[in-house]
């Protein structure tokens, strides 16, 4: 073989190789920024759903504090703003 073509076939070798570690290096960026985002929506539902909960024991607290004590007109002349 002569020079030029090792030099071809050299280089031509680097970059084929080069490519493919430089695809399958994205592709593990690309699963594990999809993965992040998967474990935030796992967190945001996680989060929505004690929020809810909290929210559903309020109102449970508000309907047995109106049968205890209940309230006549508008939330602002009940508490005196109006």
């Amino acid at each position: 073989m002569s020079r030029a073509s090792k030099i071809t076939l050299a280089s031509t070798t680097a970059m084929a190789m080069g490519t493919v570690y430089f695809v399958h290096y994205w592709q593990q960026a690309e699963k594990t920024a999809m993965h992040a985002g998967v474990v935030r929506d796992i967190e945001q539902q996680r989060v929505k759903k004690e929020r809810q909960a909290d929210f559903d024991m309020q109102r449970a607290l508000e309907q047995e504090y109106r049968k205890v004590q209940p309230v006549h007109g508008g939330d602002d002349e009940s508490r005196g703003n109006g």
